[in-house]
């Protein structure tokens, strides 16, 4: 990238001190706290805005170099001193933002877009975290250090990147999965990347206190949103989506949220692009929760002051069915500067949204449909306006959930559709054909 510019860690909380990313730390060794990446900002300053988006404008032309990359093309601003040679790249981010004029009527704003991060490489937006994560590791191999695995705890969508990456590199991958609460499809893609896959008869969080114990050896580098590496891929989600419109902020950006990783590395992106005159005002945060799975939600009810864990419920939502989320402290600190609000969403409600949405062409995944549902709350509570301009993070692929599709067969227990779609068994007779089909159009119309 460009070895004039540097970037460390330091804590979050102001401790003194910084840390070389080349370090295997996930924390402060004074107060134990969180380790955000610092950038220099004076040498990102000696370019003007201006010529900071020409640069990325002129690299998304590039078609097989790294910087071909929603990630890597803002390579200076993300991990600038690696070598070009050691990037692990698929081909993450550039995803589209899809405007949904009718959808935005329906839910009752402005204008609407979805951004569909579910088209990147494997299916979700985890991948923008983990192509720096693994380049990270691969460096540091390459440098000399004993690293022999990457492991990660993960609800799903963290362990199909983290294995594609990893098989990528030629870096193993270690998975620790809560047994029986991720989909197929999700399962399925770890092991077909060849990785080691442990299902524990535990919860998330029960995998997470035990992937932190693995990851006490530092021959075992740790790669979930603990890991501060992760925020920086993460945070160029925020850099993409007002760069797709044309440096204009959105007024709200609605993000489902687990371990709240996602609300930390919008609100670096955003912090960064102001920094260097790239935007001139900040949008608001709405973070989504679960109503199964919703600490963040409980927290802000009282303020943010303190957060309580839980006992995650079962929820459709899966990937967000976090009790205690590792970046409680980075999130609340970015919805406080960005004056953000927390939502959530039942069971029903994040159906009803998701089954709508796929109404309006879409192919929602269950996450989705809470941010969607959170959205449509904060409109009729006109906490977000009619005028407003709002972007709602499709956070994974709908076809990673395909089970949460049966709904429409009424499997689901405890959820139910007034807009079930089910085939219709019909004879092979072209006059029966014709005058059905008359009828379900003069219906639909």
């Amino acid at each position: 990238m460009n070895p004039a510019m540097r970037c460390w860690y330091t804590c979050v909380r102001g401790c003194e001190g910084r840390y070389a990313v080349d370090q295997v730390i996930y924390q402060c060794p004074q107060c134990g706290g969180l380790l955000n990446v610092e950038h220099d900002v004076e040498a990102l300053q000696a370019k003007t805005a201006d010529k900071w988006k020409q640069l990325f404008l002129s690299r998304a032309s590039d078609l097989v170099s790294p910087e071909s990359s929603g990630v890597w093309s803002k390579g200076e601003w993300v991990l600038p001193s690696i070598d070009r040679v050691n990037v692990v790249s698929l081909g993450e981010g550039r995803t589209p933002l899809l405007s949904v004029p009718r959808l935005a009527q329906h839910v009752g704003v402005g204008e609407l877009w979805i951004k569909q991060c579910g088209t990147t490489h494997t299916g979700s937006f985890k991948d923008l975290g983990m192509t720096v994560l693994v380049s990270q590791v691969k460096q540091m191999i390459a440098d000399g250090s004993a690293i022999c695995a990457i492991v990660c705890a993960s609800t799903g969508d963290t362990s199909a990147a983290l294995a594609a990456y990893g098989a990528h590199a030629g870096i193993p991958t270690v998975i620790l999965l809560p047994e029986g609460k991720i989909s197929h499809a999700q399962l399925a893609q770890p092991l077909a990347n060849g990785a080691i896959v442990l299902e524990l008869n535990t919860d998330f969080d029960g995998c997470m206190r035990i992937v932190e114990q693995v990851s006490d050896d530092p021959q075992f580098y740790l790669a979930n949103s603990k890991n501060s590496l992760r925020i920086e891929g993460q945070k160029t989600l925020a850099i993409e989506i007002v760069e797709q419109l044309a440096w204009n902020p959105p007024d709200w950006i609605v993000i489902p949220c687990g371990n709240l990783g996602n609300v930390s590395a919008l609100g670096k992106g955003l912090a960064m692009m102001k920094q260097l005159g790239l935007i001139d005002r900040f949008p608001r945060i709405l973070a989504a929760q679960a109503e199964s799975a919703n600490p963040l939600y409980r927290s802000f009810l009282t303020g943010l002051e303190t957060m309580e864990p839980q006992q995650a419920a079962p929820t459709l939502a899966s990937a967000i069915r976090i009790g205690n989320p590792v970046s409680y402290e980075r999130a609340v600190k970015v919805l406080r500067e960005l004056n953000g609000v927390v939502g959530q969403a039942s069971e029903q409600e994040l159906v009803d949204a998701s089954v709508n949405a796929d109404l309006h062409g879409l192919y929602t995944c269950p996450q989705t449909g809470v941010a969607l549902a959170c959205l449509q709350k904060a409109t009729r509570a006109d906490i977000i306006h009619r005028t407003d301009r709002a972007v709602v993070i499709a956070t994974a692929h709908g076809l990673k959930f395909t089970e949460f599709k049966t709904l429409h067969d009424d499997a689901i227990p405890g959820v139910s559709t007034t807009r079930a779609n089910r085939p219709i068994p019909m004879a092979a007779d072209i006059r029966v054909i014709r005058d059905h089909l008359r009828r379900e159009i003069d219906r639909m119309t």
